[in-house]
């Protein structure tokens, strides 16, 4: 299963982009995972939408490959922040490679509430009808004090933790199978 990944943060030492490595790492028997750099998209320009830049065009391409997307978010001022929101405005032009695709949210932050405003704005972004992804019902990954729970090389130590995101993730792999299966039932 090929996952690309988004990290909505461009910070060097994100928390975030500790936790997709971990992913990247833990699950590789299981996926093929894919961390995809948005930080630097052009702004979305709906004059350019029907020709858009390569670096579009290619970060396009990869979304429509993949089996599933992965996002792994900080929540800035309450909300999503602007990169990961302009990386979504152009999947949601023309051809509208987020449509039908299973989607995981992930986010962490230092704080207790781990990303949940952010989360909430992301499932009403995703779920535009320019975007039409299928989000990951009933598994919500607020990892919450963070730095808390990572060592110092990015890996998870928190074992909780860990063994939610095992089920989580076995539950999204599970969940990308039965859209495959409806889609090919069509």
């Amino acid at each position: 299963m090929n996952i690309v990944t988004l990290v909505g943060s461009a910070r060097k030492d994100s928390y975030n982009r500790s936790i997709a490595n971990y992913i990247q790492k833990r699950y590789e028997e299981l996926l093929t995972v894919e961390l995809v750099d948005i930080k630097d998209l052009p702004h979305f320009d709906q004059d350019q939408e029907e020709d858009p830049p390569a670096k579009v065009k290619e970060f396009k391409k990869k979304i429509k490959d993949s089996d599933g997307v992965l996002i792994v978010t900080p929540e800035y001022n309450h909300s999503v922040p602007g990169m990961l929101k302009n990386a979504i405005d152009w999947t949601s032009r023309v051809d509208h490679v987020m449509t039908g695709k299973p989607v995981l949210i992930i986010g962490s932050s230092p704080g207790m509430l781990g990303t949940v405003r952010c989360q909430l704005h992301l499932r009403q972004i995703l779920a535009a009808p320019g975007v039409s992804a299928k989000v990951l019902p009933g598994n919500e990954v607020f990892i919450g004090m963070v730095h808390e729970k990572l060592d110092d090389q990015g890996s998870i130590t928190d074992e909780p933790t860990i063994k939610f995101l095992d089920m989580v993730l076995h539950n999204f792999i599970k969940f990308q199978k039965e859209i495959i299966n409806k889609t090919e039932d069509k």
